[in-house]
Formats: C-alpha cells, structure tokens, sequence
C-alpha cells in the first residue's frame, strides 16, 4: 500500500487541529506539523499525534511554508490539510481503497472534492476538486504567496472522495488582502491567477470600484483560465451592482455568455436580474436553464450547489404563482423540496397554495 505523509502548516490551531488530526490519522503513515509562530496549545496538540513537528518564520508566503513542510515528508505521496478541515468518517474506506489502488496504479496527482460551503442542513453547498495527494518528486511544489496552487503535473487522477472545510473562524480576514497589497507595493508582477484572486479579495473587503477595475483587467488578459474568468465576470457583476451600477453589472454577466456555455450559477445570476425587475418570464428563461446545466466541477471551478437544483425550483415557483400558474408553481415548489425537505420556504409555499 502506498505510503502518503500528510504536511500541514499550522498557526493558532488549538480549537480545530485535534479534530482534523482524529479524523484523518488512521487513513495516512506519517504526520508532519509546521508551525509559523502559535502563541496558544496548537503543538501541544500536535504532539499527541506525531514527533515530526518544525518551526518556519512566516515570510508572508503560504506556498513557502507549504514546500517546507512537503520537503519533511517521506511518503510516496504528499497529502495537505488546513486544521480547520475534517475528513469525514464515511469516506475512510473508499481513501484507503485508493492508498491499495496506488501500488498498482500509481499516478503523479489525485484531485479530490473539496467541500468548504453547507447549507442549514449540513449538507455540501459548495465544492470544488483540490490537488490532495502529490507524487513525492521535484514537480510537487506549490506557487503563490497567496491562494497557493499546485500546478498539475504528469497524470492526473479524478477521485469523488470528499474532504471537509469546515472554518470556525466566522470574520473575514484581513490577511490575504494585506500580503497582495505588500506584494505591490515591493513592485511585484501578479500573473493572471493572482490579479483574479486580488480581485476577490478587494470585493469581499467592500472596495468594490477597485475590485471592479481589477476584475476588467483580468478578463482582458489572455492568460486567464477560463474557470477563473467565468467566476470573475460575475464577480465583476457583483462589484458593480454594490457601487450602485445595476445596468453595468447585467452588461458583464452578458459578457460572461461569450466565454462559455452558461453554468448554473451563471443562468441563477440572470435569472434573478429579471426576477428583480419583475420581469417574471425572462427570469423563468433562466432559472429553468439553471437546471439544465451542467456542473463543471472537474474543469476545477467552484460549485455551488444549490444553482442546479434548490435555488432555480424555489424562484420558479414564485416565478409561475405570478403568472398565476398555480399548477407548476406548486411542482417547483415540490421539486424544491426534494433538494431541502425541511426548508422553511417549502413549508410556507405548501400552506399558501392549500389556502388557495
């Protein structure tokens, strides 16, 4: 069976890494703890699972720790986790089935699902594919300062074993903002990957005119992937309509249509520009084209799940009711409730139309 280390690098991780630890240490051969700078109990946990713990000064560079931690690894494959992640109990026996396939069918990257979004009900709300097991060799390294990636490599392996993001952290960091602002200032040149990851940064600090200008530059770049741009022409919608621009942000979700058939979460957004203004058949349009479209989740981009199924069945039914077609707003309401059963908005859509 292969032999996989997990490298992680920890900082003030005392209130989730005993929980990641205890839900992935049966399933790898060796744990290998960087600490950046803990000032709480996070090696003091560490150290109930593993001997191999190491101290990096924090250069303001995740993909600089991360290659410290993978050069401590001895494994046939290295594995990441951040402490705040779990691997959930059901998927054990599916990993290990693939540790076994390994020997046999070795590969040099396994891209596994990664769920960091869940709804009320706890189940995956958003998903996107990660690089989680890496041939140990020269190519495994990891780029960025920030948003860190490995860039893939030789053969790359599909596996719909999910591991869990689960943030316990609520407030949004400043961080990641500051060390892209710090990496201009020193006169840095960002490669398209990190002008649109600086893009969302700025958006979700509130700077929406300048996560605007970011997000346009981006588009306009050749280098961009296409997974990347897709996003950020929604991103640009969204900065837009928070700088109080509405007409401009539809114009660049109608931009978005050049680059790719439309995904759901892309038809959702149009839908619920015409739902907006009313426009109630337009916006069926859309949400019924939501359900028709397809995932890309192993092209890499991010999925949220309810844009295929959840979110287009509970505004087509308010769509219909408006056009008074009660018989298929009460059927998206149903269908709605096949992805949410305990949903409040169902419960209170059933009630409404057995009143009518």
């Amino acid at each position: 069976m292969a032999k996989i280390s997990l490298c992680m690098i920890v900082r003030d991780e005392e209130d989730t890494l005993e929980r990641c630890l205890k839900s992935i240490v049966d399933c790898v051969d060796e744990i290998i703890i960087v600490d950046t700078g803990s000032v709480d109990k996070t090696k003091e946990i560490a150290e109930k699972f593993t001997d191999k713990i190491y101290d990096f000064h924090w250069i303001d560079d995740f993909s600089a720790a991360r290659n410290f931690a993978f050069s401590k690894g001895t494994g046939d494959y290295l594995m990441w986790m951040d402490a705040d992640d779990v691997f959930p109990e059901k998927e054990k026996q599916n990993f290990l089935n693939l540790k076994a396939d390994l020997d046999k069918n070795p590969c040099h990257m396994v891209m596994m699902l990664y769920d960091a979004g869940f709804d009320e009900e706890g189940k995956a709300a958003f998903s996107y594919y990660r690089e989680r097991l890496l041939r140990n060799c020269s190519l495994a390294k990891w780029v960025g300062c920030v948003h860190e990636v490995v860039v893939p490599f030789g053969d790359v392996r599909y596996e719909e074993i999910h591991f869990e993001h689960r943030k316990e952290k609520v407030e949004y960091s400043e961080r990641n903002l500051m060390i892209y602002e710090k990496m201009l200032e020193q006169g840095r040149k960002f490669d398209a990957r990190e002008w649109f990851y600086y893009g969302r940064e700025l958006y979700y600090h509130g700077k929406y005119e300048k996560a605007a200008k970011v997000f346009r530059g981006f588009l306009a770049d050749p280098d961009g992937w296409l997974e990347n741009k897709l996003e950020a022409s929604r991103f640009l919608s969204y900065s837009l309509a928070a700088a109080g621009k509405p007409e401009e942000a539809f114009d660049a979700l109608l931009q978005g249509l050049k680059l790719a058939p439309p995904t759901g979460e892309h038809c959702c957004d149009i839908g619920k520009y015409f739902y907006g203004k009313e426009q109630w058949e337009q916006a069926i349009f859309w949400y019924e084209n939501a359900l028709r479209a397809e995932r890309r989740t192993e092209q890499g981009a991010f999925v949220q799940e309810e844009c295929y199924g959840y979110l287009p069945c509970i505004q087509l039914c308010v769509c219909y009711d408006r056009l008074g077609d009660r018989e298929r707003a009460s059927m998206y309401n149903e269908m709605a409730g096949v992805f949410k059963p305990h949903d409040e908005a169902v419960a209170h859509n059933r009630s409404y139309f057995a009143k009518k």
